[in-house]
């Protein structure tokens, strides 16, 4: 067995390991409010870290004014609960008509 193969095995039986924690261990372990707390304000931050990445960056650089617009938009349209499908052509719109002005 080579060492990729070797790899790709570890790493599925750690996932499979991990998703079959959380039905077997629920209701055998109690987290305190605090840890429960904190978990769900990391979750937060995560996913606002990785909104800021993927909106900001292109490869190594910058990825223009468009993207983060429109991601704006987008944002903005969910904060107001408008339905998923607007809020994805509400900021695809918004950045396309500023690539179409010019904006990068």
């Amino acid at each position: 067995m080579n060492a990729t193969l070797a790899c790709i095995l570890a790493l599925a039986a750690g996932t499979y390991v991990f998703r079959l924690a959380g039905p077997v261990l629920h209701g055998r372990v109690e987290l305190p409010a605090r840890v429960q707390e904190m978990l769900a304000v990391g979750a937060t931050v995560l996913l606002v870290a990785l909104l800021a990445t993927g909106a900001l960056t292109e490869g190594q650089g910058f990825a223009g004014w468009a993207r983060p617009a429109g991601v704006l938009a987008g944002g903005v349209l969910a904060w107001r609960r408008a339905p998923f499908a607007v809020v994805v052509v509400g900021a695809a719109a918004t950045t396309a008509l500023l690539r179409l002005a010019g904006v990068q």
